[in-house]
Parts: C-alpha cells; sequence; structure tokens
C-alpha cells in the first residue's frame, strides 16, 4: 500500500472541471423535453462491504459519556461508534456535490459537558483542487443532523499532517468557546458562539511555518501546515468560566508550543521546549500536572525518520526527554500519543512513520520513566510479540504477502498517527492505521505479562475511493470493483467482506477493469504498481489471476477494453498510446488513428468493435482495435472528464455522459456505433452512465447516472431509455463526488452500485420490485395483517435516541398511499423525522408517505427514521396500525 492519500480520482476530476475555457463546439442535436421527476422512489442504501481500506487519522472518546466515541477520515467523513453493533455509523453521507470537499475532515471535537454536541472542521485540500472553503460543522444531535460555519480560508483533511492534532477543541469548562488551529498561515480562530462564528485570534503570534516541500508548485506539499493542535489545561478553570491555561502546537521546528494563562488573551513561546522537531501531538495530564508532547523531525503521516517524546511538568517549567529510544536507534517520528484517564500515569504512543519491518507501540505505566514495545527483537530478524492479531473479520489485511522475518502479516499498521486509550476503561483501545481501524478490549494484558489481542474494531467504516465498476450477468461475483490504495476487489456477496482484493499482480491501484459481454469468466484489469506490470486477467470470472505483458513505455493503468467474447483487449496506458491485443497480452500492437491517453470501451455484441474517446472527438474501431476512425459527432465535450458504455446486447448502442461547467456537459446517446450522438435535452449535467436489468415489461435495460436533472443533484434511473428519470437518492445520501463510476446490476432489478471518493462502493436496492410502466396503481386500504412493522432503535444515548422504521406491504395489492399510527408507552418525543410527514399529540404519532413514497408494492418496504428524545426508558410501540388496520410487529 502507498503511505500516502492524494487520491487519482478527485485529482483527475479537479483537472477535469477546473480546466480553462474549452473551444467552441458545434450545438449537438437534442432530444424533446420530457417529464423529470425528481423523487419518485424509496431505496435501501447500504455499502458492499470492505471494512475500512483508507487512512483514520483521529479517534475521540467523549470525557463524559461512556462508548460516545468518533473516528475521522482524511477524504471519508466522520462516524460514531454503536457500542450495541459494534459498528460504526457515518455521519456526513449528506454533504453534497459542490461541497465534496468537506468529507475530508482535518478534525473532530466531542463535547463533554453536552454530550450531544459534536464539532467537526471539514475541507479536504487548502489548494485548487478543492473548490470551496472550509467548515466548521455542528450538530446538537450527535451527528444526525448539521448546520455550518462557513470559513474564509481552506482546510486540510487529506493534506500533508493531517495526522496531527486534534486542531479543534473545545474550552472544558465553558463549552461555548472553541479553537481552530488553520493551515496555511492563517492562524489560530476561535469561536465563542458554540461554533456559530469564527474570528482569528490576532494576540496568536505564529502561524507556523513547516512546508514538507517548499520547492512544490501544486500548493500540495508546499503549503504550511500551520497550526496543528490545541489542548486545555482543565484544572485552571471552573465550570462555566473559561479555562485559563491553553496550550497550542505550532508547524515551526523552533517554536512548537505557545501557552496562554489568561484564557487566550495573550500569548508567549513556551520557554525551555526542544527544537527541532513538530509537535505532533500534546496530550495533558490534569491530575499529575505533564503535558506529554510526541515529536517528529516530518509533518507525516507518512513521512518521518527521527522522533522524541518530552514531558513538560506545568507546575514547575521543567521538561524532561522520555524518549523511550535513543534518538539514534529512531527511523521514524512519534505520534499516536494518549493517557489512561482512569490511570494517568500511563501514557502510549506510536512510531507512527515505520513503515518496515512494522509499526511499533509504546507503554509505559510511570508517565514515562520507563517503557516497554509492543514487540522486541529475540535474536534478529527474530521477534517477540505482547500481542496476537485476528483479521478474520477482515482477511484481506494481509495483503496476500508472506513477508520474511522481521517482517510479518498482518502487520501491526502503518501510519499510526491516532491511538486513544478508553477514558472509562482501561482495557480499551482503539488506533488508526493507513488501511483500517484496530482495537483491543484487554490491553491491560500488556502490563501483567501476557499478551493482548488486537482485532479490526471497523465495520461500518468504509473509506475507499472508487474508480471504475463492473457486475457481470452471470458467473460468482456479483460486483469487480476497482479502488485505489487497496486495488480492488470481486464481492460474491455485498453484504460479506472479500477474503482478498486483487493479487498475482497486486496493483496499488486499480485506475480500469472489464469482463468479456458473453464469457464473464475472462476479466482484464489494469493499474498501478512502483514496479511490475500493469495489466492483469483472470479466466475464471475473477477469482485468480494472472499477470500480463507491458509494452514498453507503459507508466500507469489508464483505461481497458474487453471484446464481449474475450477474444482480444484494448488498453490504453498512462505512458503511450493505444494498444491492441489477441489472447491475453503476452505480445501487443500500436491502434492507430487515435491518439495517446484516449478512454477505451468495448462494444458488447461485436467482437471486433472498440470505441475511444479523447478531447471531443470519439473514435471507432471496426478491426479489433488495429485501427480508429475519428467519428463526425460534434458538440461533445472537450475535455476528458467523460465516461461512457455500451449497451449490452445490442451493437452499436453507446452511451456518453460527462462534461464541464463552462462547455458542453451532459447526456448523449447513439444508435449507429458513436457515428452520430443525440443530446438528452432532459439532462442538465451527466458524469457517469451505466446499466441494470429492465424494469418488468420495459423493452430496454434500466439506465443509471449520477447527474443533474430537473435543477437537482442525484442519483438518477430511467427504465425508458431516458425519456424520465427519478432521482432514486435523498438528501440524506448524496456521499460528495460520485463522478467516477456507477453501474446497474443485471440480475436485480433496481440495484444500482455508485461509486464515492472516499465512502466505498454504495448500493441501493428498491422498494418497488417490478418497476416499469404503470407500476404505482392504487389499492384500497389494506386489511389485517397485509403490513409489518419492524422498529429498530439504532442509537441511544442520555436523553435522545435515533430509531429506523420499516413498513412492509405483506398484502397482494400495492398501496397508493399510506399513514402509519402507533403509541409511544414512555413518553418519547419525536425531534426530526425523514422521508415521511409526521404528527404527534401526546403519546399518539402519526407517519404519513411523501410525493415520492406513497406507492409501495407487494411484497416491498418504505423506510423512513427519526430521532427523539426519552427520560427513565425507552421501550418500543407494543403495536401499529396501518389506516387504521393492525400491522404485525417485528
Amino acid at each position: 500500500m502507498r503511505r500516502f492519500r492524494v487520491l487519482a480520482a478527485v485529482l483527475t476530476f479537479a483537472a477535469g472541471l477546473l480546466a480553462g475555457t474549452p473551444p467552441a463546439l458545434a450545438a449537438a442535436t437534442a432530444a424533446p423535453a420530457p417529464k423529470v421527476t425528481v423523487a419518485a422512489d424509496t431505496y435501501t442504501w447500504k455499502n458492499a462491504r470492505i471494512d475500512g481500506g483508507g487512512f483514520v487519522p483521529g479517534i475521540v472518546f467523549n470525557r463524559s459519556e461512556k462508548n460516545l466515541i468518533y473516528a475521522r477520515t482524511d477524504i471519508g467523513g466522520a462516524y460514531r461508534w454503536q457500542q450495541s453493533t459494534k459498528t460504526w455509523t457515518p455521519l456526513l453521507d449528506s454533504v453534497g456535490w459542490a461541497e465534496w470537499g468537506h468529507t475530508g475532515v482535518v478534525s473532530l471535537a466531542s463535547d463533554s459537558a453536552a454530550p450531544d454536541k459534536v464539532y467537526a472542521a471539514v475541507g479536504t485540500y487548502t489548494n485548487s483542487w478543492d473548490p470551496t472553503n472550509g467548515a466548521v460543522l455542528r450538530s446538537a444531535d450527535r451527528g444526525a443532523s448539521w448546520q455550518k460555519a462557513d470559513l474564509p480560508f481552506k482546510l486540510g483533511g487529506n493534506m500533508p499532517g493531517r495526522g496531527m492534532g486534534e486542531r479543534l477543541a473545545i474550552d472544558p469548562n465553558k463549552d461555548s468557546v472553541l479553537y481552530l488551529g488553520a493551515p496555511s498561515g492563517k492562524g489560530l480562530w476561535r469561536s465563542t458562539d458554540s461554533g456559530v462564528t469564527w474570528s482569528q485570534v490576532t494576540s496568536f503570534p505564529n502561524p507556523g511555518n513547516y512546508q514538507q516541500d517548499p520547492t512544490d508548485t501544486t500548493g500540495y506539499a508546499g503549503d504550511n501546515q500551520g497550526i496543528v493542535w490545541v489542548t486545555f489545561d482543565e484544572s485552571t478553570g471552573t465550570s462555566g468560566s473559561a479555562t485559563k491555561t491553553i496550550y497550542v502546537g505550532v508547524a515551526d521546528k523552533d517554536n512548537a508550543v505557545y501557552r496562554s494563562t489568561d484564557a487566550g488573551a495573550t500569548w508567549s513561546r513556551l520557554p525551555g521546549q526542544p527544537t527541532g522537531y513538530l509537535a505532533h501531538k500534546g496530550v495533558l495530564d490534569a491530575v499529575n500536572g505533564f503535558l506529554y508532547i510526541a515529536y517528529s523531525d516530518k509533518g507525516g503521516p507518512y513521512d518521518g525518520g527521527k522522533g522524541r517524546l518530552w514531558r513538560y511538568a506545568t507546575a514547575t517549567g521543567t521538561w524532561t526527554n522520555i524518549s523511550p529510544v535513543a534518538e539514534s536507534d529512531t527511523t521514524y517520528g512519534f505520534s499516536g500519543l494518549t493517557v489512561d484517564r482512569m490511570h494517568p500515569s500511563t501514557v502510549m504512543a506510536t512510531a507512527y512513520s515505520s513503515w518496515w519491518p512494522d509499526t511499533q507501540i509504546f507503554r509505559s505505566t510511570d508517565s514515562g520513566a520507563t517503557w516497554t514495545k509492543a514487540w522486541d527483537y529475540t535474536s534478529y530478524p527474530n521477534r517477540s510479540n505482547r500481542y496476537t492479531i485476528d483479521v478474520s473479520s477482515s482477511p484481506w489485511l494481509t495483503f496476500g504477502a508472506h513477508p520474511s522475518p522481521p517482517e510479518q502479516t498482518p502487520k501491526l499498521g502503518w501510519m499510526t498517527e491516532s491511538l486513544e486509550i478508553d477514558p472509562f476503561d482501561s482495557n480499551r483501545m482503539m488506533y488508526g492505521t493507513g488501511a483500517t481501524l484496530y482495537g483491543t478490549e484487554n490491553l491491560t494484558n500488556w502490563d501483567s505479562g501476557g499478551q493482548f489481542a488486537v482485532k479490526p474494531m471497523v465495520q461500518g467504516l468504509e473509506e475507499t475511493s472508487v474508480n471504475d465498476l463492473a457486475s457481470p450477468p452471470s458467473g460468482g461475483a456479483q460486483l469487480f470493483s476497482a479502488l485505489g490504495d487497496i486495488g480492488g476487489f470481486r464481492h460474491t456477496d455485498p453484504t460479506k467482506v472479500p477474503s482478498l482484493m486483487y493479487t498475482s499482480p497486486t496493483f496499488t491501484t486499480t485506475t480500469s477493469l472489464d469482463f468479456a459481454e458473453t464469457d464473464p469468466n475472462t476479466v482484464v484489469r489494469v493499474g498501478n504498481l512502483d514496479s511490475g506490470p500493469h495489466i492483469a486477467f483472470s479466466t475464471d470470472n475473477g477469482a485468480d489471476w494472472f499477470a500480463g505483458t507491458d509494452p514498453s513505455g507503459v507508466s500507469g493503468g489508464g483505461t481497458v477494453a474487453a471484446a464481449p467474447d474475450g477474444s482480444r483487449f484494448v488498453w490504453s496506458p498512462a505512458g503511450t498510446g493505444v494498444q491492441y491485443t489477441t489472447g491475453f497480452g503476452s505480445s501487443w500492437s500500436a491502434s492507430s488513428g487515435i491518439p495517446a491517453g484516449a478512454i477505451v470501451e468495448s462494444d458488447r455484441v461485436d467482437p471486433k468493435t472498440f470505441y475511444g474517446f479523447k478531447s471531443g472527438t470519439f473514435y471507432v474501431s471496426s478491426d479489433g482495435g488495429a485501427t480508429f476512425t475519428a467519428s463526425a459527432a460534434a458538440g461533445l465535450p472537450s475535455g476528458d472528464s467523460v465516461h461512457f458504455k455500451a449497451l449490452p446486447g445490442t451493437k452499436g448502442d453507446v452511451w456518453l455522459a460527462g462534461g464541464a461547467t463552462d462547455g458542453a456537459y451532459g447526456l448523449w446517446h447513439s444508435t449507429d456505433g458513436g457515428a452520430s450522438f443525440t443530446r438528452l435535452s432532459n439532462v442538465d449535467q451527466a458524469d457517469t452512465i451505466g446499466f441494470g436489468k429492465a424494469a418488468s415489461g420495459a423493452s430496454y435495460q434500466t439506465l443509471f447516472t449520477s447527474a443533474k436533472i430537473g435543477g437537482v443533484r442525484g442519483i438518477f434511473r430511467s427504465t425508458d431509455e431516458g425519456a424520465t428519470w427519478t432521482r432514486i437518492n435523498d438528501d440524506a445520501h448524496q456521499w460528495g463526488w460520485t463522478g467516477a463510476a456507477i453501474t446497474g446490476d443485471p440480475r436485480v432489478y433496481g440495484r444500482v452500485y455508485v461509486s464515492t471518493n472516499g465512502r466505498g462502493v454504495v448500493y441501493g436496492d428498491t422498494s418497488d420490485t417490478s418497476g416499469g410502466p404503470g407500476s404505482g396503481g392504487g389499492t384500497t386500504p389494506p386489511g389485517s395483517g397485509a403490513c409489518s412493522v419492524t422498529y429498530t432503535v439504532t442509537s441511544q444515548w442520555s436523553g435522545g435516541f435515533q430509531a429506523d422504521v420499516r413498513l412492509t406491504n405483506t398484502g397482494s395489492s400495492p398501496w397508493n398511499g399510506w399513514s402509519l399510527g402507533w403509541s409511544f408507552a414512555d413518553g418519547q418525543k419525536i425531534t426530526q423525522l425523514w422521508n415521511a410527514d409526521y404528527t404527534q399529540s401526546g403519546s399518539a404519532t402519526t407517519a404519513k408517505n411523501l410525493s415520492w413514497n406513497g406507492t409501495v408494492a407487494a411484497g416491498s418496504s418504505v423506510d423512513f427514521g427519526f430521532t427523539g428524545s426519552w427520560s427513565g426508558t425507552n421501550s418500543k410501540p407494543a403495536s401499529f396500525a396501518m389506516n387504521d388496520q393492525s400491522c404485525t410487529a417485528g
């Protein structure tokens, strides 16, 4: 795995949509403007389970409420822990297309004085790749809903230094006061009204000066990493009054730590501090009066060659070097700093940048006077571990590796910048890595000479960037995915974690894949690898793989296409021109008539017809990719932010989506093999196109797209060849940027797989299992037993809870409108409800359909959810009634 996460999907997207004005284009032929339905179906959304897959730079335990835990990711949003299921619930799926950068979380803070409150500082890049400024999101219901305060600068959830922190902090004595450390020389910021407004702390003297690479002109590695953490000494304040002493870490090797002793009015450099290092973490033990600081010579999260741990006595000003190893013996920086709040003399830290042979975790039970390690050498290269590790729930974490000692598989981790001991349970610890979130529940075995058990604690947290998707019509695979950083997976069941990513070869990032339409046992994928082949083939439906041979000059994966019978392949790799081969790539020949870097796809019927696209021109080959001819089709997008696919079962039926706001942008359809295209006038913008199983009675396969239709951004479906469209997601399920890939499932009507840039593969299933024209229908209210209800409390906290309700039509006729009633037994009150209208009078509650989810087919379900308040007990309703007829309660 790569040690960094500047993801190609984001960069391609930014380069395509933020490019200069394209040349003028000829007008495209336009179809009539038919009906657009903004929302008219109820979908259930889940992740195709991978469990993890990316860097977790921050874990935050609430200090006053047990089991209230949050995790932040660099590109995939924030999550809240559900203790009852030991899973994570995503909190930022409502982030929309226009603000996709807000899925990067640079810091998170949970309010210990008011545990329902949580704050997230969001923004992915500080340079032009991110089109919006950063923001601080605030929630009064544990992340179920958010309000936003826009900032006048960008934040960098996926920038260098993102593992330092936390940059956002709440005053423990006066929780209306928050501080935020900014990057890019923007300084220290403060809010005194619970995050509603923010202003710069002009008295703070140092905005930082450290840059990972000052020569980098992209604005990425050259950005000033700024203010990196804020820590309060809660012992210097009283409830209701601002804490007097505050420590702030700055990305400046000579002036890394500052202090205020007057609640932030004035600041000074902490005297006597060590120099030559960056302070990654600053954690204060107010009981013993120690500020612990983890130092590294680099900003991380993947670089760092030397480091130290220091302890500062807050009462005397004494500095003590408590490094667990001599500086000359380090090849890494320190981070992952934590204090056991039940036993404050216990301190832990990580060697976050120790990639080989493994990360290291250090533990002291005497405030850093002495240390032990998670593993030690016996006689090199052999090692003895204080831990066991079980990855059976995420077996791919072995990476299929067979290393030689002292390296082991699975690794204890890498990029381990976040490590936290549960403040209520000394036995529980969680820590983030570059690929997952690990934890243990018997940590104190470490101290008694036993072994502590490490396992993934990551279910529900999905953090992969998706480049391509394919769902074959037959075979054991339900879905193939091409992913950044961990290659991709063959899912035979999207509800289960696959055993391993693609191997032989194992690409760091898979950029494109395809299968032979009439022989889905034949699969091809291409991707990036530091050394080795960039193409691989499978003849058993993706279960096993073998490497092909690269043509001369290949430097990256590019795009690839398979003939429908698997007899030949066309490949457009990075570094050289388009190539074609018969067989499995033992030798390649250069294609003529098509430029290097073109996107390539295959016709799904004719094994000798392939298509290409580059810079506004569509290309066609009828001789298996040997020669291409430019189509006369005009009016297509001038840039390369385009995706196109040929329809299975019909020769020459091609759909093309893409463009940019400063030029042609939309969805085009060709029925003559790309000789001409017609633009759909009812689609404002489109970025992806995919096909799924046709609706009942429909003569054309179902279309899916990530698009803007009727002025609304979303995921859309058409069952009538694009004549009408239905939005199938909602504002609570947007997942930021979804412009890389989409595909329906040819075996399951209505199922769609959606790519995200950080939330993994999301898939949706419709409550309308038949679909198609005229499937709505009306019906009389159901009789007794014609409906069932499942009521599930998905999260509960002091004074509040969240519940999901599923209403199922168990009758034989569809409903045209529904109204579900129940009574709360314990005085619960609904505070917010989604996917339905509701009324509540005392304990009596009624939820009614909205305009778009009133039709429920026989055997189908409709879902809604709500947050509410409770006290004493929170029992489930005893009974439910649908249109005044009783339902079976489950």
